[in-house]
This record gives C-alpha cells, structure tokens and sequence, in this order.
C-alpha cells in the first residue's frame, strides 16, 4: 500500500510539470531563432540575409480583411520550402495575427487568429506538416508602431511568422 501511494504522488508530481509548462514565450519579442537540426549544419538559410526567407517574416493584411495579398505568395512559398526541408530537424513555426487597435479586443483577437489560419492553411497547401505550425492571435497587443496613424495601423495589421 505505502509503494502504491508513493508511486501515485510521484505520477501526481510529473502530471503537475507537465501540465505547467507551455512551449510558448508569452514575452517573445518576435526574435527570430535558428532551427536547432540536432547536429551540425554548414547553412541555415533562416541566419542568411541573402536567403528568401531571412527578414520576410510578417505578411501584412488590408484593413478588417484576413485575405492573403498575392504579393506574399513567394515569401510564403519560401518559408513553406524550408519547413518542408528542415521537417525532420522539426522545424517549426508559430504564426502570430495582429491587428491595429481599432475595434474591440474580442473582434480584434478573432481577426489575429483569422489572419495567423489564413497563413496556416496556405503553408499545410504547399505541403507543410501541420504539426510543425501553431496559429495564434494577439489582436491588438503587440502593436509595430503604436502611433495613431493610417500608416501606424498599417504595420500593425499582419501576422508574424516566428522560428521556435
């Protein structure tokens, strides 16, 4: 009885870790992190500014529209090709909606998140594993330029393609 105890205190224990532990920086400052590949690799096209995918990691959006502008579809392509290359590695991505601070925090949530699935399902199309992708909204709360400008509102309306 004393060992069925102990054991059960000890899964208890392991539960309780587990379950406190997300995987997500809720402070991330949208940094950009290298794949870790496991081992040793002579090019990250992520770390290279020459690459197709180094710097374009923000898809911008039309005011109250999660419509992907064609003009992104290479810098979706790119990052679609590296997921799929660096599968194995287990690259992966977290796709953060945003939006500027007009409209409410709950509209403004839905349409982050609306925006973070939009790039989501154009990557699963290009082949990429869903499990290498998590969609998230942070609305209105990680504002690029907090000024009160059409141009300010601009930047704030996209979603942020972040490497983990």
């Amino acid at each position: 009885m004393f060992k069925f105890v102990k054991l059960s205190l000890a899964v208890f224990a392991v539960l309780l870790v587990a379950a406190c532990s997300s995987g997500v920086k809720l402070d991330d400052s949208n940094g950009v992190a290298t794949v870790n590949a496991g081992g040793s690799m002579s090019y990250d096209p992520i770390s290279d500014p020459k690459s197709s995918v180094y710097g374009k990691r923000s898809i911008y959006f039309e005011f109250d529209s999660y419509s992907l502008d064609p003009k992104y579809a290479s810098t979706i392509a790119a990052h679609a090709s590296y997921l799929k290359s660096f599968q194995q590695q287990k690259a992966a991505i977290i796709i953060q909606g945003n939006t500027d601070d007009r409209g409410t925090a709950e509209y403004n949530l839905a349409l982050g998140q609306k925006r973070s699935e939009a790039i989501k399902k154009a990557l699963v199309s290009l082949g990429v594993n869903e499990s290498q992708l998590e969609a998230v909204s942070f609305g209105k709360e990680k504002p690029e330029n907090p000024a009160q400008t059409e141009a300010a509102f601009k930047e704030n309306r996209r979603a942020d393609i972040v490497y983990r």
